[in-house]
């Protein structure tokens, strides 16, 4: 008779809450990891290169992954500095002419007034919208998948 029943042995105290096994896990670049590299003397189906479900890596079915929204922060900054050159733009063709300045030595002034306040008004706008981003980040479960007409 054999009846499978959990067993009845009680966990050690000092044992940690059991972690995600990310062995194998595809890094955030795409490369793919010595690890999960076919042998090439393992056999494929048809001589497609495609891997059998013996030949793929072992891990969890299931991976915890976090999801959310990030803003890029380059666009944010550029677009901060242009606003910044816009307003330069008008302040200096707008104004009252000056017979000892010209108009590109004023315009290159308040460029430099402008634009790089612009640019940390920007930065500190992107930082404000990540810290949202991260705060309705969400938690999901990935299923693994495995790709068949990758190399």
């Amino acid at each position: 008779m054999t009846s499978e029943q959990p067993s009845s042995a009680p966990e050690p105290r000092n044992s940690t809450p059991e972690q995600p096994d990310t062995r194998g896990a595809v890094p955030a670049d795409g490369t793919a990891s010595a690890d999960r590299a076919v042998p090439a003397e393992a056999p494929t189906e048809a001589g497609t290169g495609a891997r059998t479900p013996a030949q793929a890596p072992a891990g969890p079915a299931y991976r915890e992954v976090t999801i959310r929204r990030a803003p890029k922060f380059v666009p944010f900054m550029l677009l901060g500095a242009v606003v910044g050159f816009l307003a330069a733009l008008v302040v200096a063709y707008t104004g009252p002419e000056d017979p000892t300045l010209t108009r590109e030595s004023i315009l290159g002034f308040f460029t430099v007034a402008f634009a790089l306040p612009g640019l940390l008004l920007a930065a500190l706008l992107v930082l404000v919208v990540d810290r949202r981003s991260v705060r309705r980040a969400e938690r999901a479960r990935a299923k693994r998948t495995y790709d068949d007409d990758a190399a």
